[in-house]
């Protein structure tokens, strides 16, 4: 036994694997931590929630990091890690809702809107809410996560056609209510 402790160890492969890996987890965390935020916050509109939605992916991801073949996949693979751990919090527990215009989001990050004012980026983001998940969820992850059709497809377990299909249907349901508002103000100030 005492032979055993004593014997010359060979622990450079295995200390340099794990600093590898360290490494490869802290470049993929680094670099879609604020993604993965904003997804989590969108699944469940509550910052600790999406925190700790977050944390959860990360430690998952640690975990299976040698899972992850292609890092040019690493986004679509920790969006899938967060969308199955948010599925878990509801499998282990019945949470409270919360209505969601009690809690604005504050956008910390300076984008182009599209040249729309404050008012009506926020009734653009009320109607993407109006729309059936199956059609938000392909559209928010487009839009927000910058993901294409093969990748939404991937995340969400679907045909490719299907999300383009979505996509479709989810921007004609925008434009036709985009069309009524526009065409109501108009009735309200006179025109018709």
């Amino acid at each position: 036994m005492i032979k055993q402790f004593f014997r010359k160890k060979n622990t450079g492969t295995s200390v340099s694997v794990d600093m590898n890996k360290q490494t490869r987890y802290e470049a993929l965390v680094r670099a879609w931590h604020k993604d993965l935020y904003r997804y989590a916050y969108w699944l469940c509109h509550d910052q600790h929630i999406a925190e700790d939605l977050v944390q959860e992916t990360c430690l998952r991801a640690w975990r299976s990091l040698d899972s992850l073949n292609d890092d040019s996949a690493a986004k679509a693979w920790l969006i899938t890690i967060l969308r199955r751990e948010n599925a878990r919090r509801f499998e282990r527990k019945q949470l409270d809702l919360v209505d969601i215009d009690d809690h604005p989001v504050a956008d910390d990050h300076d984008t182009d809107a599209g040249g729309l004012n404050e008012s009506e980026l926020g009734q653009l983001q009320q109607m993407i809410k109006q729309l059936p998940s199956e059609y938000r969820e392909p559209l928010v992850l487009q839009v927000m996560a910058g993901f294409n059709g093969d990748e939404i497809a991937n995340i969400l377990g679907l045909n490719r056609n299907t999300v383009m299909t979505r996509l479709f249907r989810a921007r004609n349901q925008l434009k036709d209510a985009l069309e009524k508002q526009t065409e109501r103000r108009g009735h309200q100030n006179g025109r018709s």
